[in-house]
């Protein structure tokens, strides 16, 4: 762990692997989910609109070599990174025959620079033969898989139309397990419905299941969603930044010390976002994250019971 943290960071953890800057290059490939077209609901989550998170470069023609040599250019610049993770982003990155499946990867593989996989995909969405061929990639690189769970609770679940319960998640982990096969697991903070003490539950649950990373991300409202509708009509109320910032800190003490915290915030396109508007100040929203770690004398794992993380399976 980076002494100047109180939680140990994606970053820090790739410096100790590989001794350099090391950067995610996030790649769209044109793939789809089974919650927008049709196959479990057309609606997609309550919170995701058409583009779902996507740069639609696979829309305006780019191949994924093309999108990971362009990123390695300005990552380089940006970051002096020398090293690079093709990051499978966009919508469901397993939704497909594993024969389209291989060739996409095998192509990021291929590229000079790139010495990881990381795959954002939906914990319904894997199967065995899925998980073999992720795999057959772990002897010479690095691979994370990534599951949005978005929350522990089945009640959240379904009122988000996440399309998939928390028992989903938990075999999509056993079935990942020991395969040299890093388990990232996306978690949002501030669903509909949830309050503190949800939140904290969902960081208990997950902290038994044996994941080796973590993204925490806010709830916020971008146009175009159902949750914007929420949203003009009253029926959902933001987080504050305080809030977010003393769950956050909560949240990470209550995860084992060796779980990668990839991300502690999000994103949000400035011309999508609707609310909350500090979303945007991610710098301010860490520094304050680590301000109130040290006030508190929190660590990540320091609420962590040994007793409690019996391995589920």
């Amino acid at each position: 762990m980076n002494p100047e943290k109180r939680y140990y960071d994606f970053n820090t953890y790739l410096k100790n692997r590989y001794g350099c800057r090391v950067q995610k290059i996030t790649i769209d490939a044109g793939m789809n989910c089974p919650n927008r077209d049709g196959t479990i609901s057309r609606g997609g989550c309550i919170y995701c609109n058409a583009q779902g998170s996507g740069t639609d470069a696979h829309n305006r023609g780019l191949s994924i070599t093309a999108q990971l040599e362009a990123g390695k250019q300005a990552l380089g610049r940006r970051y002096k990174a020398k090293k690079f993770i093709a990051y499978f982003q966009s919508y469901t990155n397993t939704y497909a025959p594993v024969e389209r499946l291989a060739a996409m990867y095998t192509e990021a593989m291929a590229v000079p620079g790139i010495v990881g996989l990381s795959v954002g995909t939906r914990p319904d969405c894997v199967t065995p033969e899925i998980i073999d061929l992720l795999a057959s990639y772990t002897d010479a690189n690095l691979v994370w898989i990534e599951y949005g769970l978005q929350s522990a609770h089945d009640a959240t679940l379904e009122k988000i139309n996440r399309g998939h319960d928390f028992s989903a998640f938990q075999k999509a982990v056993e079935i990942t397990a020991n395969r040299e096969i890093n388990i990232c697991t996306h978690v949002i903070l501030g669903l509909p419905g949830e309050t503190r003490k949800h939140m904290i539950e969902t960081a208990e649950k997950i902290a038994t299941t044996g994941i080796d990373g973590i993204k925490l991300h806010l709830l916020y409202v971008i146009k175009n969603t159902t949750l914007a509708g929420w949203y003009a009509e009253g029926r959902y109320k933001c987080l504050e930044k305080d809030e977010y910032v003393d769950i956050v800190c909560e949240f990470l003490s209550r995860l084992p010390a060796n779980i990668v915290i990839q991300r502690l915030t999000g994103d949000p396109h400035p011309r999508e976002l609707l609310a909350p508007k500090w979303a945007l100040e991610k710098s301010e929203t860490l520094r304050l994250i680590d301000q109130k770690m040290e006030e508190k004398h929190v660590r990540q794992g320091s609420s962590v019971s040994m007793t409690s993380l019996k391995a589920p399976f």
